[in-house]
């Protein structure tokens, strides 16, 4: 269940966190990976991991928020069976203390990015009459969490496209879903503790697990099993739907 053989299966943010967990797993699962990401360097260790472990996999390096740069690096994938819309950025603030700078850069990456993405990926789905798209949202887009304006307005966005984009291509056979996952522990959390809350990194990390009523933070790998799976043609019948992967945080918060 769940091959991915002969699949070209491009992640954006591949390079580490969700993204690298994500690709590991398809290449397991016998798809050909397309890493996209800012990150050259991160990007290629997991191509080389992934290689070295008999996959395939090729990184490019692109910066999502620019159009010509994202339909140059598909030019040079050609195939897409399967897109994850995965690269995203964060930001603390509110709608007073956010600067447009910031706010500008949140929707540059996780809006206009996943835009990017779509606009040059679908066209060649709809020339081969199929396709996956798998967006990653955010518990933010559907509870308040405070201090997350800017970040919260992206993944609202994320849901809106992937509805849209979901209703639009039903007759290309193309499938678009999309994961609110809460928190996940990846080196951004890691980093994240460091810059804000230096020499009570554990202290924090504990708050912040316990937000999630089953105790703990996601880890990547879990929330890759669940793209796998609406990835896979096991869940040819899903479409226009988010799924929460949340250990509970928004039906059981309340």
């Amino acid at each position: 269940m769940f091959s991915l053989v002969n699949k070209s299966a491009v992640i954006t943010g591949g390079g580490s966190g969700i993204g690298k967990a994500i690709a590991q797993l398809f290449a397991a699962q016998g798809a050909t990976v397309h890493i996209i990401e800012l990150n050259e360097t991160a990007a290629a260790e997991v191509v080389n991991q992934i290689n070295e472990n008999g996959g395939k996999a090729t990184a490019y390096a692109c910066n999502i928020a620019e159009q010509t740069a994202v339909n140059d690096t598909f030019s040079k994938i050609r195939v897409v069976d399967i897109l994850v819309n995965n690269a995203g950025v964060a930001h603390i603030g509110t709608a007073d203390n956010t600067g447009e700078e910031d706010f500008d850069r949140v929707y540059k990456v996780n809006v206009k990015g996943t835009y990017n993405c779509l606009h040059a990926a679908i066209p060649m789905m709809k020339e081969r009459k199929a396709g996956v798209i798998l967006n990653v949202c955010s518990i933010a887009a559907w509870t308040g969490i405070p201090d997350r304006f800017a970040y919260s307005m992206s993944k609202g966005a994320i849901y809106a496209m992937t509805l849209s984009v979901a209703k639009d291509y039903l007759n290309e056979n193309i499938r678009c879903n999309c994961i609110s996952p809460a928190r996940v522990h990846t080196p951004f959390v890691d980093g994240f503790l460091q810059k804000n809350y230096p020499g009570k990194e554990q202290e924090m990390f504990d708050k912040l697990s316990k937000t999630q009523p089953i105790g703990r933070m996601g880890n990547p790998e879990e929330i890759a099993s669940l793209v796998l799976y609406l990835c896979s043609d096991e869940a040819g019948f899903i479409t226009g739907n988010n799924y929460n992967i949340d250990g509970g945080f928004i039906t059981l918060n309340n």
